[in-house]
């Protein structure tokens, strides 16, 4: 709980991720702000995460999800101060970029992990059963992973939305509206 923000409404660009730090599931905050650039080359920042992989996310959510990032500054954070190098920050710091470009808050109660592939697929990640149950025990309601991280059946009161691409995830996060 101490790398999370509980605020009273949801905000673009923020989402909760499981992250798994040895061999325990941590539940962090991954914040994500897009702003037009006022420079000739837009500025890419990352705090807490690879800033190689986030390039490589920008090319992914603009090729793959409609997501066109190249005329924006991008700035990725995990709160708390927190470095981590796994690959299940892929998919939350996506919805957290397409959140804050859009400017919508993701749903309340909302989290995710799984990794992207370069084609755009959602690809699963190890200890998916226990982060899902570290989520649920922490009072998520609603979790987008994987398709190949989904249980044959959630917890109770734990509602799954398996993906297989990240255009797909994207749209269940930012539907309605453009």
């Amino acid at each position: 709980a101490i790398f999370l923000a509980r605020r009273p409404e949801p905000v673009p660009g923020s989402i909760v991720m499981a992250a798994r730090e040895g061999g325990r599931t941590l539940l962090i905050e991954v914040q994500a702000l897009v702003d037009a650039t006022r420079f000739a080359a837009p500025r890419r920042v990352a705090q807490g995460l690879d800033s190689n992989r986030l390039a490589m996310l920008l090319a992914i959510l603009s090729r793959h999800a409609g997501v066109a990032l190249a005329e924006y500054d991008v700035f990725a954070n995990l709160v708390g101060g927190l470095e981590i190098r796994e690959t299940a920050t892929d998919l939350p710091l996506a919805l957290a970029l397409a959140s804050s470009l859009k400017g919508r808050a993701l749903p309340a109660g909302l989290a995710a992990f799984g990794e992207l592939g370069l084609t755009g697929e959602v690809r699963p990640v190890a200890g998916g059963e226990e982060r899902l149950r570290e989520l649920h025990k922490q009072g998520y309601t609603s979790v987008i992973l994987s398709r190949q991280n989904a249980p044959k059946s959630a917890p109770e009161g734990l509602t799954l939305h398996p993906v297989a691409q990240i255009a797909a995830a994207v749209q269940l996060v930012l539907a309605g509206g453009d």
